[in-house]
């Protein structure tokens, strides 16, 4: 079972950018699907973008596509998640999970491997 830790957090001004990473340790992460979600204070845990175990397919939330792009290199275990044009409402904890599949899944409850969150602040 691989474990996560996610950096590149903090916080920017509406319009700015960031990018967030996703650490893996394990030689299999090649072999799992990643998510990022994020979590806003009063709201549910949801799923922002998520990518197949070799990057040929991603999926979007409709409230970020064209903004956020998800890739991933298996070489260094890593996950991202760039983010432009960043709005308040994006502020959230940010977290990415793994799920030990080829499936392209969403769902919280198909991902076992969870890091432990990185704060997004987007100022207006």
């Amino acid at each position: 079972q691989v474990q996560l830790v996610e950096s590149g957090g903090g916080l920017v001004q509406a319009g700015g950018s960031l990018r967030l990473s996703c650490a893996a340790s394990g030689r299999t992460f090649s072999t799992y699907t990643v998510g990022w979600f994020r979590q806003a204070p009063g709201k549910e845990r949801e799923v922002v973008a998520a990518i197949s175990q070799s990057g040929g397919f991603t999926y979007y939330a409709n409230s970020v596509k064209g903004r956020f792009t998800i890739s991933r290199d298996n070489t260094k275990n890593t996950v991202y998640l760039q983010m432009n044009s960043l709005k308040p409402e994006d502020t959230a904890i940010y977290y990415c999970a793994a799920a030990l599949t080829r499936a392209l899944v969403l769902a919280r409850s198909a991902y076992d491997t969870w890091g432990q969150g990185t704060q997004v602040t987007v100022s207006s």
